[in-house]
């Protein structure tokens, strides 16, 4: 379950698998619509009356980025028949258009002809009931089309030759009918001109390839509205050539990440070629419109029959946060107002949205025991205020700043101004980070701490002092709340939470990697030593005692859990939660020597990436291969947000400054 090649422009995403089959297409949002739905669009090659698709285990496959790149790079080889594939991949920077070349390698002395069958199936809607895939003799094109969704594919063999040379439609999934894919195992297509229903189709090429050469073709896929919209599209790619728009996506994606100019210190060049490619990712992962979504692995719906392509304001504002920092605020400056729109009338943000700003679904209930509750997680809208003074800081956009003032930052700060027990004086109980307890936690008193203060700064910014100080002073309340109800004397550390038992609050004590947002949040500096002993419990309660090590999320994580050995395996190693301590340890360096353990976290992350550098969810903690979904956009942010702040640090304790405790402090 990994999706390690994945490419887009903030409109259209495309995702592809080890083979580099295309597994997911989603458009015109990133995220919705999913129109292949995890199903195999296939690739294939016929020579010496052999057939093969490229997911046979006789090919040897290797997969990568291209340096600084979101163009894909594919290399297979079959040794039985002399044929190596370089296949490259990318979405144009600007159009819903997908571009792949083939350069297949003869590695036999004599000339030979290579066939190329490329794959189409489609669920229209993510819905496979309707749709209608036909050839189409006016560019020689195969389209498949459903209402509003019109996705043509084509291809060119050069010099001048453009279109497919054979086809084929027909029925899938239904009457026992496994697919068209199978019309193409003989090496030649039946050349079916029209199917509808529940369809799939194949398109074909032929290459004469010399003895001890390569030749190249190229295949596309342009997507709009109509059949205008994709025949101009196809048009565009055909008169300005398919190798040059490739090549003017990888000029344009390697200068857009190296605009902003970083000293990496002494991070390796992998862990640099990882933290560039972090970026890109979650470009892949943000919609133009400001949906920021948390993953797009549609395999995870074989488990529980949802997805990750929802906008879980957190992850979003951890995102946004993280990529702020880095300069890159631009990308996710609309994730803000997309925020704005979907907060509710009393000025809470939902669970999850979809991409198009609906809300998303849900688990949590609007009663439990009889009693009526608001279903969210309070540290989302927290986190979203607090995300948005670091944007703010980073970029200095006033106007834009101003712009959501009312809708966003009064309002939120408003409900969370309110949204407080009046016994403990703490955020009234919501539901965790995780999604799966109702209570008082850390985190989220923290998130929500740091979001009140964040209003405070933005009422002082434009003159509203007496609202400001409204939100600073409950901003400090909460803080001295946290520090008698949260902290535990005997454990020395703070705890995960409280729960209410009748009249009665109880702590939970289950130690929990989260609680780290009191230092990133600045409600703590790191060296305090109440963090800092709660920081030191953590690393060695969680951490991983396998040859894979890591930190896990909680003591007994029982999300697809591979030990009951808590005590050696308290849960999964998570990337996120292994960079949290590796950003405490940043913060809390007083030297260059104590920067030795967090630069070793990064290298952590750089070594259980894919080869090609998708981060995932979690880690198998026996075989370090990754687990849930992959790439997850918030582990790529908080590699992105560690990497910045090692970096600060390493510039700042050479120069012999003195240097901010918590660098995505919201203070």
């Amino acid at each position: 379950m990994a999706r390690p090649l994945v490419v887009g422009n903030g409109k259209l995403l495309v995702n592809l698998d080890e083979h580099a089959f295309v597994r997911d297409i989603y458009y015109p949002y990133v995220g919705e619509y999913n129109h292949v739905s995890g199903q195999y669009c296939r690739l294939g090659i016929w020579v010496d009356n052999r057939f093969l698709w490229l997911d046979d285990a006789s090919w040897e496959i290797a997969n990568r980025y291209e340096d600084s790149s979101m163009l894909t790079r594919t290399e297979a080889r079959h040794r039985e028949t002399g044929i190596r594939l370089v296949i490259l991949g990318c979405v144009h920077q600007r159009d819903p258009v997908f571009l792949r070349s083939v350069e297949v390698f003869n590695e036999r002395g004599e000339e030979r002809e290579v066939r190329l069958f490329f794959h189409q199936d489609l669920s229209i809607s993510e819905n496979e009931v309707g749709d209608t895939a036909a050839f189409v003799p006016e560019n020689n094109s195969m389209v498949h089309y459903k209402r509003q969704y019109y996705f043509m594919f084509n291809g060119s063999t050069g010099d001048g030759d453009s279109g497919v040379h054979e086809y084929s439609t027909g029925v899938k999934r239904f009457n026992h009918a496994k697919g068209t894919w199978v019309d193409a195992e003989d090496g030649k297509l039946s050349c079916n001109p029209i199917a509808q229903g529940s369809v799939d189709s194949v398109v074909g090429f032929r290459l004469r390839v010399p003895g001890s050469a390569s030749r190249k073709m190229h295949y596309w896929m342009t997507i709009g509205k109509n059949m205008l919209d994709v025949k101009t599209l196809d048009a565009y790619v055909r008169e300005n050539d398919p190798e040059k728009l490739m090549m003017r996506v990888h000029i344009y994606w390697k200068h857009w990440v190296n605009k902003v100019q970083k000293d990496f210190g002494d991070l390796t060049e992998e862990a640099i070629r990882l933290y560039k490619l972090s970026l890109l990712v979650v470009r892949t992962q943000t919609d133009v419109r400001g949906a920021i979504t948390a993953a797009n692995d549609s395999d995870i719906m074989q488990f529980n029959r949802d997805h990750y392509s929802y906008v879980w304001p957190r992850d979003g504002a951890m995102i946004a946060s993280a990529v702020s920092m880095a300069g890159y605020w631009d990308m996710v400056k609309e994730f803000f107002r997309f925020c704005a729109d979907a907060l509710s009338p009393e000025g809470y943000l939902h669970h999850k949205y979809n991409p198009d700003g609906t809300v998303g679904s849900s688990w949590h209930p609007f009663i439990a025991h009889g009693k009526a509750q608001l279903p969210i997680q309070v540290d989302e809208t927290g986190l979203v205020l607090a995300a948005f003074w670091q944007l703010y800081k980073s970029s200095g956009d006033l106007e834009f700043a101003q712009s959501l003032y009312k809708p966003l930052i009064r309002k939120a700060g408003h409900f969370l101004s309110r949204f407080i027990d009046e016994e403990l004086k703490l955020p009234s109980p919501s539901y965790d980070l995780w999604e799966e307890r109702y209570g008082i936690f850390t985190y989220s008193v923290a998130a929500v701490q740091a979001g009140l203060a964040a209003a405070s700064n933005f009422c002082y910014l434009f003159g509203d002092d007496e609202r400001g100080d409204r939100f600073k002073n409950v901003a400090e309340e909460v803080k001295q709340a946290i520090l008698t109800h949260l902290w535990d004397e005997q454990q020395n550390r703070f705890i995960r939470g409280l729960y209410k038992q009748g009249d009665k609050w109880e702590k939970d004590m289950t130690l929990e990697s989260s609680v780290y947002g009191l230092i990133a949040f600045g409600v703590l500096p790191a060296d305090d030593p109440r963090a800092a002993s709660t920081m030191r419990a953590i690393e060695q309660g969680l951490s991983v005692k396998t040859d894979i090590g890591g930190i896990a999320r909680y003591y007994n994580d029982y999300y697809f859990q591979r030990s009951k050995d808590v005590s050696r395996i308290p849960g999964n190693p998570w990337p996120i939660c292994t960079l949290w301590v590796a950003e405490w340890q940043v913060f809390a360096a007083k030297t260059v020597e104590d920067l030795k353990k967090p630069r070793e976290a990064i290298e952590w992350v750089v070594k259980h990436a894919l080869p090609t550098g998708i981060v995932s969810e979690q880690v198998d903690p026996f075989t370090g291969k990754t687990l849930s979904v992959a790439p997850l956009t918030w582990s790529h942010a908080a590699y992105i947000s560690t990497c910045v702040n090692y970096m600060d640090k390493m510039a700042q304790l050479k120069a012999g400054s003195t240097v901010p405790d918590s660098v995505s402090s919201s203070k």
